[in-house]
Parts: C-alpha cells; structure tokens; sequence
C-alpha cells in the first residue's frame, strides 16, 4: 500500500513495524463545542483509512484522545482553556461540558458510520503519565522551568520543524508575528509543557505536580495517551492538516527527547474542508453541524459520499449546491442497487477481479474518488446480481456508505407505496366483484348481488353502499 507520508513529503510503501499489525493513533476532539462537518471529514478520512488497513489483512489497534483540559485558545500557548470557556458559556462544570460533547461527538460519528477506536482516553486519565514524561524531559536537559511553567526546549533539537522548511534562525529568541510575547520561554517557538496556578488563576481543572498545583499543555497528552497504550514505537498518527505544526510538531519533539529514538514511521493529514470564505472554523459564528444538515433534510450519508468522491489530500469546497449533487448521485446510486435481484451464484473469478480493482484504489494512498468509481465499475460489469450484490457488500466494508441496507429500505419504501398506490385505486379483482354485483342488481338478480356480496365478506372486505356508489374496507 502506498500513502503520503507527510514527514518525508513523498509518497511510501506503508510496512509496519510488527508484520500483520498496525497501531494507529489520531487525534480526537477538544469536546468544548459541537464538531463541524469540516472536523468530521477528517475523521471520516481516517475511519476509511483503518478500515482499509482491515480489509488488507491487518491486525490494527487504533487509539484516540479526547482533549477535556489543556487546550488553549491559541496554539500558541496563549488566551483562554477552550474548555473553560465552553463551561462558561452554557453555565455548566468543565466536566459537565466535556461528557456532553463527548457523546455528541459519538453519535455525529455513529451517523457518519465512523467506527469507534479501540480505545479512547480523556486527557484528564493520564496525568501520571504527563508527569512522568515531563520529568523525565527536564532530566535530560530538553525541558526547563520558568515562571512556574515547564517549558520544552526546541534548541535540543537537531530539528525542530520537521513537516516544513526553515531557517535556524526561526528558532531564535522571540514570538511569531501576532502571538503575544511570552518572556519565560528561552525560544520562541518553545512550549508548554505543564502549566502552573502562575498562567491562568482561574483554570477550573488542576493537579498537585513536583513543579507546583496546574494542569498539562495540549501536546503532551496525544504523546501520553499513545506511549501507554502502543508503546514507545508508532506506525502511524493521522490528524487534520493544521495540526502539523505546531501540535503534531511539538508532539514529535517532546516524544523522541523522551524516547531517545524515531518515535512515529508515518504521519497521515487530511486537508481542509473549505467555504466559499476559507476554512471551516468554530471561530467565524455559525458552523455546519451533522444535526443542521439533518435538520435540513440531508442524509448524513449523502455527506459522507461527499467527503469520499475527493482524495483526502485536497482541499474540499462545501456549498449547498456541491452537497445537494452529492445527494443527487448518492440516490441515483442507491436507485440501481435496489434494482439488482439476489439471484443466481456468485462468480468468484468476476468477483475476485471487481475487488481487484477496488483494492488497487485504495492501495493508490486512498484514493477514495476511485474506490467510489469502482462501485459503478460494478454496476456496469457483465456478470450476475448475486455477484454485484456480493462485490458492493464487500466494497461497503470500508466506504461505509450503507449500499445495501439503504438500497434495502429502498425497496422497501418503494413496495409499500405501490401498494398504497393500489389500496388508493382499488384492488381490480374486488372492484370486478363490485361492478358484477352492480350489474346484477340492475337486472334485479339479487341473489347473485347478495352472493357476491357474503363472498367478499367472507374473505374481510366489506362492501359500503351509499349515493355516490359502492366502496369498501378490508377488516383484518
């Protein structure tokens, strides 16, 4: 399998460290607010990427951190914990925040058909870990502290930025352009690593440490959470793009100062989704959320295709119009799948081939345009429809796209309302009876009237005389 490693900038043969397995970690939610449909594509993103691995065989264990403390307003170690000020916005504890958002996150992803991690650890579970690494950091000399606060040293480094290209002289002593100018930090682009009463009086959530009563920098739980639970070797860590620098920066930092060696093989980011103004941002106002799109009749699938028919690496543009095309499509998919009959035997060599291909999409650093290109490749293929039906049930293992069951309800909805349809102009057979009956009332045969009549009783459908003619009801 090929993917883009973005430390290296070129595309790679993923190997793992450990034959047969993966272990996977991505960043999840500072849970102070609702997620975004641009956060949820990263997600979906890396959802199809450790499906994928699945479907290739490999054994993964995929890890995720749900960021209840620690995560400043700017990522410049400055302003406001966002969950401080998400609490004080609905007048609710910090933790109070964090549950809700947290299972709202889990059900946004539940109708997004994105799988939940193996695991799942709230920041606020590893403190002890937190400690442990920052000791140890300052024992080595990487890590300082100053004004109460422990700081990461980045002239330790023979690197520091690692995703981009820069001077040396970046890292000399002073702020970036529109950051408030920190003067404990011996560099500019050093940071927090623990925090102390000294920062911010006010923080809601804090702990006894050996450097005084505070709580941990946003980047040293994603570092904490995966050494305890895979170890001090990664294979993978994926996240949206503008985590690159400077989190997943400083994550790299701090946890190979640690670890004395190369701590993660291959780095995934998933780019923006796009407005016509720019990025997608909780910061503009208003933002786009599963339940607004529900609200306004959309399908969340119809999303999730739409977030699929683009390759991760590009920046995706959300309007209405592209989203009501999507759904267009996805429909007009869902319609030919319904069509197709359980019929016949699978063919296995037409099968093995469909799957072939979707395969070689994926393995193209998951190409997902193409992996959705092979689902029509299906449809248009000259074999049976117990093969089609076998090749898009195995297809929707990764794309999650629910091609089977919603071509099922499809059905469904579309037999009921033929049958709504006909109780609507009448069943023919028992409007025959009634026009026979009719008749032979006109000829004054009412015996034969009243015969039909006790037969269609006798079978639940009662026949209603009035001045405008004869209709009836079916009793059960």
């Amino acid at each position: 399998m090929l993917l883009y490693n973005s430390l290296s900038r070129t595309r790679e043969e993923f190997t793992p460290i450990e034959p047969g397995k993966v272990k996977m970690y991505t960043c999840g939610p500072t849970v102070y607010h609702f997620a975004h449909i641009g956060n949820l594509r990263t997600y979906i993103m890396e959802d199809v990427l450790e499906k994928t691995f699945r479907y290739l065989g490999y054994d993964v264990t995929r890890v995720m951190n749900i960021t209840d403390v620690g995560h400043l307003a700017s990522d410049a170690d400055t302003g406001e914990d966002k969950m401080l000020k998400g609490a004080r916005r609905e007048n609710k504890s910090v933790m109070e925040i964090a549950q809700f958002y947290t299972d709202a996150f889990f059900t946004d992803c539940t109708k997004l058909n994105i799988k939940r991690p193996d695991i799942v650890e709230p920041a606020t579970n590893c403190i002890d870990e937190y400690i442990e690494i920052v000791s140890t950091l300052i024992e080595k000399g990487s890590a300082y502290l100053a004004g109460g606060n422990v700081y990461f040293d980045t002239s330790t480094l023979k690197q520091y930025y690692v995703f981009n290209d820069h001077n040396e002289e970046d890292l000399a002593v002073g702020v970036r352009e529109g950051v408030e100018e920190d003067t404990n930090k011996r560099n500019k682009n050093d940071f927090v690593l623990w925090f102390t009463k000294s920062k911010f009086e006010d923080q809601a959530l804090k702990w006894d440490s050996p450097w005084g009563v505070g709580y941990p920098g946003w980047h040293i739980e994603c570092s904490g959470i995966s050494l305890k639970h895979l170890g001090g070797s990664l294979d993978l860590h994926a996240g949206g793009i503008d985590n690159a620098f400077p989190h997943h920066t400083n994550e790299i930092a701090q946890s190979e100062s640690y670890l004395g060696h190369k701590w993660c093989n291959y780095w995934f980011h998933v780019h923006h989704l796009n407005t016509d103004t720019g990025k997608m941002s909780k910061s503009k106002g208003e933002f786009l959320t599963v339940s607004l799109l529900e609200s306004k009749g959309y399908d969340p699938m119809a999303y999730r295709f739409f977030c699929l028919q683009s390759h991760y690496r590009r920046n995706l543009v959300f309007s209405w119009e592209n989203l009501d095309n999507a759904v267009a499509a996805y429909n007009k998919l869902i319609a030919r799948i319904a069509a197709l009959k359980s019929e016949g035997e699978v063919d296995a060599d037409a099968l093995a081939a469909l799957k072939a291909g979707f395969t070689e999409a994926l393995e193209n650093d998951l190409n997902t345009s193409l992996a959705v290109t092979a689902v029509y490749d299906v449809l248009k293929a000259k074999t049976n429809d117990a093969t089609k039906l076998a090749a898009l049930a195995d297809f929707d293992a990764v794309l999650s796209l629910n091609l089977i069951s919603a071509a099922e309800a499809l059905r469904q909805k579309q037999a009921e309302a033929k049958a709504e349809a006909q109780a609507e102009a009448g069943d023919p057979e028992i409007l025959a009876a009634i026009a026979a009956r009719a008749a032979a009332k006109k000829e004054r045969n009412f015996a034969e009237a009243d015969r039909i009549r006790d037969e269609l009783a006798a079978r639940g459908i009662i026949l209603i005389d009035s001045r405008e003619g004869t209709t009836y009801r079916i009793e059960a």
